[in-house]
């Protein structure tokens, strides 16, 4: 099957033109398509007629539900363009449409966006939420007891012989503002959005042929990276993308990290270390068949770091105890797959653990930036509260107010309309 979408003033007469007439609001009806110049019959199908504003798009809306081929598309679609007033549409324009004629707001529609693209049942779940409302929500709670914490000021300054306007009124709104902040600190503090949305960062480093490239391989269950006995083989930063469970996560093949031999490696080993203080885990491979683990923590890394005993298989005695600096320890073969299980087991646990809780609700860049500019803006008002004028008061907190609003779209986001809907496809 395929669905033929149009949207705006001449989809009804497009409709028309094809099916003969309009079909009842909502409701699907068998018609046969015609062509209108010719009166051939194209194919026959549903058609269904959206009339505005109680449509996806806010405008008059009509869908055709047409057999797949690709001549019956083509003829259909040719027909339809011959009704003067219709062109194809661009990507994203029928989402652009709908946030345009408010049915959608910008963070609604940049949740719909993360639906279509989500890999992972934990980003599908996380953009679901995102799609109907779950941060448009929060934002406007947000914004809303900002503007009655403005109206508590300005009340102070238009309104101050009135009866009815309370004493204090600008008292009154300092510890709704301080809350605000707090749970404004708290939201840009939850990465948690970061974590499911992009996925876990995961560096896989260690000595060179300690089998970090071996152990990429045999997670991803592909040939990734090339394997040798020689070291140094891994020059460049190699990533793959897995689904643990439902989260993802990137998988980042490091070189091996010793005094470098060539500028080259040199390199190889400055991008790894760079990569490992991005990386929300670092796994420690060391090789079991050239003794103990090392006593102390051979990298320093903000994130936790796990050690990893490989080639079990080969290693002349017991693993190596636990080591205090190793927030995990585990013993496999990464070339024989042994111990592959328990360790894929652990890191899916980590990453769920991290991912668990409520949704977060600042998933993107953008959104952290307009947070991050009205906490500014808040934390500021709150310094200067005792000191401002009333006039001066109301402004920072209409600037974190506006701040807010550029998340949603509520206010001066028309530089930011191509950037957010470009990411969808034709047809959404």
């Amino acid at each position: 099957m395929a669905v033929l979408r149009l949207s705006g003033p001449q989809a009804g007469v497009a409709l028309t033109a094809l099916a003969g007439r309009l079909p009842e609001p909502r409701r699907a009806q068998l018609a046969r398509l015609r062509d209108p110049a010719t009166g051939e019959v194209l194919d026959q199908g549903l058609a269904l007629w959206f009339p505005g504003p109680r449509s996806a798009t806010g405008e008059d809306m009509a869908e055709l539900q047409i057999h797949g081929g690709r001549a019956v598309v083509a003829a259909v679609l040719g027909a339809v363009l011959t009704v003067p007033g219709l062109r194809p549409a661009e990507a994203g324009e029928f989402t652009r449409r709908a946030f345009l004629n408010g049915r959608m707001d910008l963070t609604e529609a940049e949740g719909l966006a993360d639906l279509i693209a989500a890999e992972t049942q934990a980003q599908r779940r996380l953009a679901f939420a995102h799609a109907f409302g779950h941060l448009g929500q929060q934002v406007e709670a947000w914004r809303g007891r900002l503007i009655r914490a403005m109206a508590l000021v300005e009340a102070g300054i238009d309104f101050a012989d009135e009866d009815d306007v309370p004493a204090g009124a600008r008292a009154l709104a300092k510890p709704e503002v301080a809350a605000l902040l707090e749970e404004l600190t708290a939201a840009l503090a939850d990465r948690r959005g970061a974590l499911v949305r992009e996925g876990a960062l995961i560096a896989i480093a260690g000595l060179p042929n300690a089998g970090k490239s071996s152990l990429l391989n045999a997670l991803a269950r592909r040939e990734v990276a090339i394997v040798s006995d020689e070291p140094g083989t891994t020059r460049d930063l190699l990533e793959v993308a897995l689904d643990l469970d439902g989260h993802k996560a990137t998988l980042v093949d490091t070189a091996g990290l010793r005094e470098a031999e060539s500028r080259v490696e040199a390199e190889g080993i400055r991008r790894a270390r760079a990569r490992m203080a991005q990386a929300d885990l670092v796994l420690w491979v060391h090789d079991l068949s050239d003794g103990p683990a090392p006593a102390e923590p051979p990298v320093a890394a903000e994130a936790p770091l796990w050690l990893l005993g490989n080639k079990v298989d080969r290693a002349a005695g017991l693993p190596a105890p636990v080591r205090s600096w190793a927030g995990h320890q585990l013993t496999l073969s990464a070339a024989r797959g042994e111990g592959l299980e328990e360790l894929t087991g652990a890191l899916s646990r980590f990453i769920a653990e991290r991912a668990a809780g409520e949704h977060p609700a600042l998933l993107r860049a953008r959104h952290r930036a307009s947070a991050e500019e009205a906490r500014a803006q808040i934390a500021h008002a709150l310094a200067q509260w005792d000191r401002l004028d009333d006039e001066l008061l109301a402004e920072e907190l209409r600037l974190a107010a506006r701040a807010l609003g550029r998340m949603t779209g509520a206010i001066g986001v028309e530089d930011l309309l191509d950037v957010v809907f470009r990411e969808f496809c034709i047809g959404k």
